[in-house]
């Protein structure tokens, strides 16, 4: 494998999407390469280290990101390892023949075979295909945020979200991904477990290598919480090494508590339950934080609305 890596100043943000594509081809070109699977999919491989990387991730996500790259260019010059990065337009959820052919594709060829680990990683609807097509890997790790299990109708009739994908088909090839990571060394879901879809999704995962952690109060931002503190890298290398256990990853997820976007959302869900002490008790803990005036507006206008109250919950707090 090449020991060459793309420039890690790389920064494609800002461009127009013809010409963040043509960027991403000539960096497949240069450095393994880029493949377009059909109108809604393409796959960018990148040859480095003898462990590679697969990332799940949707075109709009990755511009979104601070250089317009996807997640796993950050670990190329940290870990030295190899990336593959399958890339779908929001509608297609990786639920195409021609990305099945190009993964049957993989198996065939042994590509797989060719690296000592590999890491399966991807969120909420790209959690799903991460683990839905690590079976072409056996013994490979996966790492899921927030996965679904499946849209099937049969299944998840439930969910009332993604109502526009239920036309995907999710029966066929690579279809319920519980049923398809029995063949992974170890499968992490990271979800909120209050998050009663998400959780239930999650619930059906019931095979033996499957490990759920917990991150309470997060809701659907577990994802951007874990980016803005900067735990993905770790969270990567400690599943890629299995070492991402619940106390590695409680250890990681403490750093939520000073983090503006995480508790602006756990004060929504506390004001919306009509919990006073504990709002309270969070505001008194935002004072210390960046977004003190936040807070401080909070605590005084709770302490407004009844004085002699609000003073016993603060001093309880």
């Amino acid at each position: 494998m090449t020991e060459n890596l793309p420039d890690p100043h790389t920064d494609l943000s800002g461009l127009s999407p013809a010409d963040w594509q043509a960027q991403l081809d000539r960096i497949g070109e240069e450095f393994g390469y880029y493949e377009p699977l059909g109108q809604h999919h393409a796959a960018l491989f990148i040859d480095a280290g003898p462990r590679l990387l697969v990332t799940f991730e949707t075109r709009d996500s990755i511009r979104r990101r601070p250089r317009a790259l996807p997640r796993g260019f950050e670990m190329l010059a940290r870990t030295g390892w190899s990336l593959l990065v399958l890339i779908a337009d929001d509608e297609g959820w990786f639920r195409s023949p021609r990305v099945w052919g190009y993964v049957d594709r993989l198996v065939d060829e042994g590509f797989f075979e060719d690296f000592e680990r590999v890491l399966f990683h991807g969120h909420h609807a790209c959690g799903y295909a991460a683990a839905a097509y690590s079976v072409a890997s056996p013994g490979a790790r996966v790492l899921a945020l927030r996965p679904m299990a499946t849209l099937d109708p049969a299944i998840a009739g439930w969910d009332r979200r993604h109502l526009a994908a239920r036309r995907l088909d999710f029966t066929s090839r690579f279809g319920y991904a519980p049923d398809m990571v029995d063949a992974a060394a170890k499968v992490t879901l990271i979800h909120d477990p209050r998050h009663a879809a998400d959780s239930i999704h999650a619930a059906l995962y019931r095979r033996p290598n499957v490990v759920a952690l917990p991150a309470f109060n997060a809701g659907s931002r577990i994802e951007p919480v874990l980016d803005q503190i900067g735990a993905m890298p770790e969270l990567l290398e400690l599943a890629m090494e299995d070492r991402l256990d619940r106390a590695a990853f409680a250890k990681i997820w403490r750093g939520r508590r000073g983090n503006p976007l995480y508790l602006r959302g756990l004060l929504r869900q506390l004001e919306q339950a009509d919990r006073p002490a504990q709002v309270a008790r969070l505001c008194r803990h935002g004072i210390t934080t960046p977004e003190a005036k936040h807070y401080a507006r909070r605590l005084e206008a709770l302490i407004g609305a009844d004085p002699a109250e609000t003073r016993v919950l603060t001093r309880s707090a």
